[in-house]
């Protein structure tokens, strides 16, 4: 039986982040990209969030013993969806082979919904870091080296965060945001969005209610009735806090610039769904109750 009806309660604050998470980077990414008068990306965003929260839904209310009997089927087709990436379906974006075309100006990544049924891995030979990987990691030792180049990224997205002051020059204000001089700031660095036009307050609240997810997470996964429903929710959180963790350090100079989006703030929806499924899987994990005898 997919559908428990002898789940427990659902975590309403783990919920409630996750969505309000969702709606700040929603303004966000309209803050981003208004200027362009173009409304496509913003609406594109709307979409994957509603989808998103309503798979975090249908996830919830999964009995985690019914999941888990998925887990190899899962396993599979994540790894077909990522090697299609290689097939004719894939596309290039921004030097990255790690998009399928679905329909005209509809792309999927394949990499983002993996997340949900494989480990991240974080061991990788030296001898597979190509050229413009080593260059973000030069860029990272030494930020002033090439202010104009490799470095440009890194250099625009802290004058755009130091430029908000305590509590930015106010939604929709940003002089760097609509002069668009930090590159995707609409994806991957839509936390500079946050710096500028909402200040070191709002920038903090942004992490603060992150943090706020990863905790309820956290206490799930301590709480959790089964082994199992522990280690899933320690890789959920794990996942969203890693790529918090590596997203907001890379636009204050702490990591290499990556292509990592922010969880439930930047733009994609690839991402949106993922988190917002992630989500789903703790809230199953936390209404999942142990087996009667």
């Amino acid at each position: 039986m997919v559908w428990a009806p002898s789940l427990g309660a659902p975590d309403r604050v783990l919920a409630a982040l996750a969505a309000a998470l969702s709606a700040v980077g929603l303004l966000l990414v309209w803050s981003a990209t208004r200027m362009t008068g173009d409304h496509t990306l913003l609406v594109r965003q709307a979409v994957a969030v509603a989808g998103g929260l309503v798979l975090m839904w249908l996830v919830s209310r999964v009995d985690l013993r019914v999941l888990r009997a998925y887990v190899p089927a899962a396993y599979v087709l994540a790894v077909l969806a990522l090697a299609a990436v290689l097939s004719p379906l894939g596309e290039r974006v921004n030097g990255a082979h790690s998009w399928i075309v679905l329909a005209p100006g509809l792309q999927f990544q394949p990499s983002e919904l993996a997340k949900v049924a494989l480990a991240l891995a974080f061991a990788v030979p030296l001898g597979l870091v190509r050229p413009y990987q080593l260059e973000r990691l030069l860029v990272l030792a030494n930020p002033a080296a090439d202010p104009g180049g490799a470095g440009y990224n890194a250099a625009q997205a802290r004058i755009a965060i130091g430029s908000g002051g305590l509590y930015g020059k106010g939604l929709f204000n940003g002089e760097q945001t609509a002069g668009h001089f930090v590159p995707e700031q609409h994806t991957d660095f839509v936390f500079t969005v946050a710096g500028e036009e909402l200040g070191f307050a709002g920038a903090a609240a942004v992490v603060l209610a992150l943090c706020a997810l990863l905790w309820r997470g956290l206490s799930i996964a301590r709480d959790s009735a089964s082994p199992y429903g522990t280690v899933l929710a320690w890789r959920a959180v794990s996942w969203i806090g890693f790529q918090a963790f590596v997203n907001v350090g890379m636009t204050v100079g702490l990591t290499p610039i990556v292509g990592v989006p922010l969880p439930f703030v930047s733009y994609g929806g690839s991402a949106t769904v993922a988190g917002l499924v992630a989500v789903g899987l703790l809230q199953a994990v936390h209404r999942t109750k142990p087996m009667q005898p």
